[in-house]
């Protein structure tokens, strides 16, 4: 079997094992695995400390679907402390200084600097307090981590790419790849399993590591990538995420590009959503934020209460960080969003309605594509 092929089959037999112990009644069992007492009841804090604003899933989906499920799991009577550390690695730090001295009982973790953090992750561990990585595997000894397979989704984003190069038929092989975050290690194994579908079949022109992934960094390095190769000559663009798409087709039609060539993205945000509808984006990487969320919920809470078989159930892989080996791990399918599937993907799943979609502005182009 292939790595690829592995980590899909290892990745949805973790998601039908969750469900299936979910039907059960498992991870709302009273008791834990060995018929002990949980090592903690209901009355539960969480500390979730997430990255930064400038994507916005983590203000509408992660956040308040972490919390709604842990209000579930706990009967209303855990509590969430939530932090958000505006991409600052220094103010991350701080909010988990303030968790340890608060003494909550788990931290659920996305790190704005895998690197950084390790040294507060150890201090939690000192502290007696538990960590689960959250979407960026940290460094410091983590219990736990949950996350989507990310080389998946950069070959998902290659792959689309390169397919759409093929559709245009003979030109320029040129492409620009606008990198995540050099200090995200999610960035690079996005941009690796981008790599693995592009090599050999594109010339990559420019290549960019975009600092804090902000997209007006992303629009200076497309002007630049533009002035340097010719608005003419690329032919299509690997942007890891939403955001940074959003800035590259910002520079492209400052150029006076009018045909604009297919720009990838990832996290299905409702303006690359509409930028998908109208054509301006080739693609984006659905990933179910509230699936992610509610896992990662049920990880720290199963963690917390000693419910040691519903943990391993919930992580059954394992990954390795640069500090430390065979973390348990949990991995969330992703899926290719295009034109053809909006309403399969995000409208079925409640992340928009079609009409949070096609409003005025999109209505003829959503019932081009028979959204509406």
């Amino acid at each position: 079997m292939s790595s690829r092929a592995r980590r899909i089959a290892i990745s949805m037999a973790a998601s039908v094992m969750t469900l299936s112990l979910a039907a059960c009644g498992v991870l709302n069992a009273s008791e834990s695995g060995d018929g002990a007492s949980p090592a903690k009841g209901n009355d539960i804090t969480v500390g979730l400390l997430l990255p930064e604003k400038e994507n916005t899933r983590y203000e509408l989906f992660d956040y308040p679907f972490f919390k709604a499920k842990v209000a579930d799991l706990t009967r209303d009577q855990g509590e969430v402390k939530y932090a958000n550390a505006e991409s600052s690695a220094p103010r991350q730090a701080e909010q988990l200084q303030q968790m340890i001295d608060d003494k909550v009982d788990v931290i659920v973790l996305d790190a704005v600097d895998a690197k950084a953090i390790g040294d507060g992750v150890q201090k939690a561990k000192d502290a007696g307090i538990p960590v689960i990585a959250y979407d960026r595997l940290a460094e410091g000894p983590i219990d736990g981590y949950i996350s989507f397979d990310n080389e998946l989704v950069g070959e998902v984003q290659g792959r689309s790419l390169a397919e759409a190069l093929g559709d245009k038929g003979e030109g320029s092989d040129k492409i620009v790849m606008m990198n995540g975050s050099p200090t995200d290690p999610n960035a690079k194994q996005f941009k690796a399993g981008a790599l693995s579908e592009l090599q050999g079949k594109v010339t990559i022109a420019q290549s960019f590591d975009t600092k804090d992934w902000k997209p007006e960094i992303a629009e200076a390095n497309m002007a630049e990538a533009i002035e340097k190769i010719g608005k003419k000559n690329i032919a299509g663009v690997y942007s890891a995420n939403d955001g940074m798409a959003g800035g590259v087709i910002k520079a492209l039609e400052a150029a006076g590009v009018t045909d604009l060539p297919p720009v990838t993205g990832q996290d299905a945000e409702l303006a690359a959503v509409q930028r998908i509808v109208t054509g301006e984006q080739y693609m984006s990487v659905y990933k179910s934020y509230p699936q992610e969320a509610e896992m990662a919920a049920e990880m720290a809470v199963a963690r917390v209460q000693g419910r040691d078989i519903q943990f391993e159930a919930l992580a059954r892989d394992k990954v390795d960080s640069p500090t430390h080996k065979g973390i348990p791990a949990q991995l969330v399918p992703v899926v290719a969003l295009t034109r053809d599937n909006i309403k399969e993907t995000v409208v079925a799943d409640g992340i928009y309605e079609v009409g949070d979609i096609c409003t005025a502005k999109y209505a003829a182009d959503c019932a081009q594509i028979k959204l509406d």
